[in-house]
């Protein structure tokens, strides 16, 4: 029964990325530093033209990320600022990022 549920671990974490296996929210906090003027460091947005991203998915920001690195996605100011960012840059940011949580108010 244990080298069942050992092997089904096993298996899981090969379909986890490796990038969000070693991702360090920490590191990211640090890098997020470059993403502050525009995001925040709360990942709550401090122009009116860039998005929130706090609480945002690592898998989604890391894809848009990398996009913007490779200039997939075209941003004059994204595609410069991603350019130099390793994968483990990427995922840390993403990681930090993801892990932050927003609160929510309804509208009476």
């Amino acid at each position: 029964m244990i080298a069942r549920i050992f092997a089904a671990l096993s298996i899981l974490s090969l379909l986890i990325p490796a990038s969000a296996q070693a991702a360090d929210a920490k590191a990211g906090r640090k890098k997020a530093q470059m993403c502050a003027a525009c995001h925040g460091i709360d990942g709550i947005s401090k122009m009116p033209m860039a998005p929130n991203i706090a609480g945002s998915p690592a898998m989604y920001l890391e894809k848009q990320i990398k996009a913007f690195r490779s200039e997939e996605r075209k941003d004059e100011t994204m595609n410069v600022v991603a350019k130099p960012l390793s994968d483990a840059d990427i995922a840390d940011l993403a990681a930090w990022y993801s892990g932050l949580t927003v609160g929510v108010t309804l509208p009476n």
